[in-house]
């Protein structure tokens, strides 16, 4: 009985450690970007890893105003927003009729929608190139949302379904006999109760699309409708690149996601263990 205090504590020390080590694997780039992001390219190429002297603050408004990432950060902030939206509303509702309704084939196409997941994006992107171009949707920012909505929306359903299928039989009964139509059903009983898994999928969706640079830098050309991962590369060229300065647009970038999570990570917490425990 002796040993179990030093051993208890043996653990703590071993698990804080752990947690201490895997935060600064973690954390240490973010820094090491911050830092650079203050710092001009010539003296980020003199010595990669020291702190900054002077502080640089004038690189974020040149940045946005001359270096064109106000626009950049407008696009990514409209095909988000508008992807995000339109994930949300489409897939409670598909989810909620596969959980909800018994219908023929409801696994099957069920099970058509959730297998696209296991095929790399690298497959498709031919194919949504010639779509795009066919409908006059090739480097339109409306056909990147339609892009990103159409895979984002088979994880969105698998995530929501699970959840409205938890919820209850009874309460639908219930709602039925007040006289509830199976419209109002969805708005004013699924939809509600499952706030926390639909705040889970808007984050995650969120912080996916805003750095998502595949069909981007596929599917857009013009300088004007670039979002914010194309936009950083354009400082990216084959002899010279200008590190100080996709620094300061990483941070721009990294910004956003970083409030996203500092706010809501509770929310994404109880989305996910949402009908753990009933």
């Amino acid at each position: 009985m002796s040993t179990r205090p030093g051993a208890d504590k043996l653990k703590q020390v071993v698990l804080v450690s752990a947690l201490a080590i895997y935060t600064l694997l973690a954390a240490g780039p973010f820094l090491w970007v911050a830092s650079m992001s203050l710092r001009t390219t010539s003296e980020i190429s003199k010595d990669h890893f020291r702190l900054p002297d002077t502080l640089h603050w004038e690189k974020f408004p040149d940045a946005w105003f001359n270096s064109n990432y106000g626009v950049y950060f407008g696009n990514s902030l409209l095909v988000v927003l508008s992807a995000v939206a339109i994930l949300t509303l489409v897939g409670a509702m598909a989810a909620h009729c596969f959980a909800r309704y018994r219908f023929r084939l409801n696994r099957v196409l069920y099970f058509i929608i959730f297998s696209t997941i296991i095929f790399p994006p690298q497959i498709t992107i031919i194919a949504l190139f010639q779509i795009l171009v066919q409908y006059g949707l090739f480097n339109s920012l409306f056909g990147l949302t339609l892009v990103y909505v159409a895979f984002q929306l088979p994880i969105t359903i698998y995530i929501l379904e699970s959840f409205f299928s938890r919820i209850p039989n009874d309460l639908f009964e219930a709602a039925r006999i007040d006289g509830y139509s199976e419209w109002s059903i969805f708005w004013r009983i699924s939809l509600p109760i499952a706030l926390p898994a639909l705040s889970t999928t808007i984050i995650l969706n969120t912080i996916l699309l805003w750095n998502e640079f595949l069909y981007a830098v596929v599917l857009i050309t013009d300088e004007d409708k670039r979002t914010l991962p194309l936009g950083i590369q354009r400082f990216m060229g084959d002899q010279m690149e200008d590190i100080g300065m996709i620094s300061t647009g990483l941070m721009i970038a990294i910004i956003p996601v970083v409030m996203i999570y500092a706010f809501f990570s509770e929310k994404l917490i109880q989305g996910m263990t949402a009908g753990a425990v009933k």
